[in-house]
């Protein structure tokens, strides 16, 4: 399920309760606040026949400010094969950042699995620098001097620093 909402003390505790009151199992989640906003995905395992009434229970937080979607899971999704990496991105801030780094990593067939940037002021000098980090799943079979060439390539271009690295799982 995804929630959003205005951020608040209790927010991630109201889901939590409404979800253990119909027997869940809170299996895995992602949860941020971002600019005033609380946004969150995760992922909750329980019995079909509580189903109807935990999406009741949840839509009650409706009425609270949070938008509550659920979907329902696919069983039989395996995971895909792959290897992980880290990307980390540092420099000064620009338009266009994300989005030249991401296509180098779509066109290379790698899956962001997550990713988190912020804007902050450099220690020394108060400039605006672009921060980002990034769990990757490499493709089987890919490329990876090619890609790296390619990051290190678009880096110089907009004058930022990249390190990209495989990781264990």
């Amino acid at each position: 399920m995804t929630i959003i909402g205005p951020d608040r003390t209790g927010l991630v505790e109201s889901v939590a309760r409404v979800v253990a009151a119909h027997g869940g199992n809170w299996l895995e989640s992602r949860m941020s606040r971002l600019g005033g906003e609380f946004a969150g995905i995760l992922r909750i395992e329980l019995p079909v026949e509580k189903r109807q009434a935990l999406i009741d229970g949840l839509q009650t937080l409706q009425g609270r400010g949070l938008t509550v979607v659920i979907r329902p899971g696919d069983p039989s999704a395996a995971p895909v094969p792959g290897r992980l990496a880290r990307l980390e991105i540092v420099g000064h801030d620009r338009p266009g950042i994300v989005q030249q780094i991401t296509r180098a990593l779509a066109d290379a067939g790698v899956n962001v699995e997550e990713f988190s940037s912020e804007v902050v002021s450099a220690p020394m000098s108060g400039e605006t620098l672009f921060k980002a980090v990034a769990r990757l799943q490499l493709p089987t079979g890919g490329n990876d001097a090619a890609l790296k060439a390619n990051l290190e390539k678009i880096a110089d271009d907009l004058l930022v620093d990249v390190s990209f690295a495989e990781v264990s799982a």
